[in-house]
């Protein structure tokens, strides 16, 4: 895999590792979707190897129109065949979400949850991705330009919210354990903070930031206003981090027990990338 510039203010990567992609039948496509960023991964069937992954990270965030343009620009270079893929899976990352308890949620009334704490518009399609094992929803704002695409391409797919993966991947944990965990997946521009304890989630939240300094500030606002200490309190990082990144430095200045969360579940190995750095995408 290689870096490659394509045009001004876009990095793009890929790794092909068959140059029969086109004619193996049943593979799978996962496509994450995000402002800053478009992820593309081709499995085989039994998700044990990459046929295919390609990133795309924008310096300036687009528009959903404008991505919209990079997902066909893809399909229209890569797959000859969509009646080839056995399923397509879609992740949406955005700030546009919130958490739902369950015995709370009523589906005529999903925009309402949205509107107090997101920018939504009157026209906005609203969706949400149903969390049994926590008893939740997670409700959210979908890209339906892309859904329609995708539809008109490959037929019916599935698609979640980035969130609702992330809470899915982590343990629940025990109601017999108070210590607090915290879980943050890292974008280009955003952060997904996760805490739990006592088995319970305790917080659910998505910020925005442009330097290290307003990352750790946000980090350590949560940790004031949940009253955990820095000092004793386990973190584990995950997504678009290392340990070289100055974010990792910032973090751990002042928070003493970080580390980077391990991939134990996926076989799936994409090349010159972190375990953790795509670890959603290869959880689908």
């Amino acid at each position: 895999m290689k870096l490659i510039p394509v045009v001004t203010g876009q990095k793009f990567m890929t790794q092909t590792t068959t140059s029969s992609l086109h004619t193996i039948p049943n593979k799978r496509l996962s496509v994450q979707v995000a402002l800053t960023g478009l992820s593309f991964l081709v499995t085989n069937s039994a998700k044990t190897e990459v046929l295919h992954f390609s990133a795309k990270e924008f310096e300036k965030a687009r528009t959903p129109e404008e991505l919209l343009i990079d997902v066909e620009a893809f399909v229209n270079a890569e797959i000859e065949d969509p009646t080839l893929f056995e399923s397509v899976t879609v992740l949406y990352s955005n700030a546009e979400y919130t958490a739902v308890p369950s015995a709370l949620f009523d589906e005529t009334k999903a925009s309402d949850y949205l509107k107090f704490n997101s920018k939504i518009l009157a026209n906005d399609f609203i969706a949400w991705d149903e969390l049994a094992e926590r008893n939740m929803h997670l409700v959210y704002v979908p890209y339906v330009n892309i859904n329609n695409y995708l539809f008109d391409t490959f037929g019916s797919f599935q698609y979640f919210h980035t969130t609702s993966v992330l809470l899915n991947t982590l343990p629940v944990g025990t109601k017999f354990s108070e210590e607090p965990t915290v879980h943050i997946h890292v974008e280009k521009t955003n952060f997904q903070i996760i805490v739990q304890a006592s088995g319970e989630l305790k917080l659910c939240n998505s910020y925005h930031f442009v330097t290290p300094e307003d990352f750790i500030y946000y980090i350590l606002f949560c940790f004031e206003q949940l009253q955990i200490n820095p000092d004793t309190v386990k973190l584990v990082l995950l997504g678009n981090i290392n340990r070289e990144d100055e974010l990792y430095s910032m973090v751990y200045t002042y928070i003493r027990n970080v580390e980077l969360m391990e991939d134990d579940l996926s076989k799936l190995n994409i090349e010159n990338t972190f375990a953790h750095q795509y670890m959603l995408l290869k959880s689908v």
